[in-house]
């Protein structure tokens, strides 16, 4: 691997964890990063999960309070999205790449409209889970638990945007308390990465060496975006990511 390669993978892991820590979308940087340097598409996706996975154990880590205090009530989410995370994955698994590669920019292009409708999509989510005031009422709950299905599915298999579209289902779930939806999405977050990550090892999907470049870098940036997400503007964030996934959408479409 030359230094130029090294410093692009560096630096997309170092976007990513920085992005992810303050508004998500860091798997645009990674995997289009990983596709740059040569990586089979199916092996790029499975390789990015994969790297970014300690710096999303580590946010989980963060709330590990929130979490133990509502295990009980997370328990469906938790497992809707371990079986979610799983077929998703598995799906990928037996996805060739040139099947994998005509997806992408169709992928990107449906992760980048959520990015940019996010916050009326987190609005309407929170105006149906509280149609029975601020409990959810068990109609909307059942809708939550089978939208954050469908999101875990999309996770295991892609997971660009997961993160946003997770918020909504999760604010059908678990109202307006920002602390509560905040542990729930990393604890659903970190299961379906986690069950995603084992089966793309498994399959032998994971190329190691650019992967442990990436996964170094992003934990970096983690850690960079916790200092100064107190500073940056997450809509500034979000709308950079925006940018960033429209133009790679395009560069995807007419590559």
């Amino acid at each position: 691997m030359d230094f130029s390669t090294a410093v692009l993978l560096a630096a997309s892991g170092l976007a990513a964890g920085l992005v992810n820590a303050i508004a998500g979308g860091g798997t645009f940087f990674t995997f289009s990063a990983l596709v740059a340097v040569g990586l089979p598409p199916v092996v790029a996706n499975a390789t990015s999960a994969v790297a970014v996975t300690p710096a999303n154990l580590a946010s989980a880590w963060a709330y590990r309070r929130e979490l133990m205090a509502n295990l009980r009530r997370f328990t469906a989410l938790g497992i809707v999205s371990l079986i979610g995370g799983l077929i998703g994955a598995y799906i990928l698994t037996v996805t060739d790449n040139t099947a994998f590669r005509r997806l992408v920019p169709w992928l990107l292009l449906f992760a980048t409209l959520l990015f940019a409708a996010s916050p009326r999509i987190v609005a309407l989510a929170r105006a149906i889970g509280r149609s029975e005031g601020h409990t959810p009422s068990t109609r909307a709950w059942a809708a939550g638990l089978a939208f954050q299905f469908l999101v875990s599915i999309y996770g295991g298999f892609f997971g660009a945007g997961m993160g946003i579209v997770m918020l909504a289902a999760l604010a059908i779930t678990e109202g307006d308390d920002f602390h509560l939806i905040n542990s729930a999405k990393h604890l659903c977050s970190t299961l379906i990465q986690l069950v995603a990550v084992c089966l793309f090892i498994a399959a032998g999907l994971v190329s190691w060496r650019e992967m442990f470049i990436v996964g170094a870098a992003s934990v970096i940036g983690g850690y960079l975006g916790v200092v100064f997400g107190r500073r940056l503007s997450p809509g500034a964030i979000r709308w950079l990511v925006i940018g960033v996934g429209a133009a790679l959408t395009l560069y995807f479409f007419l590559g």
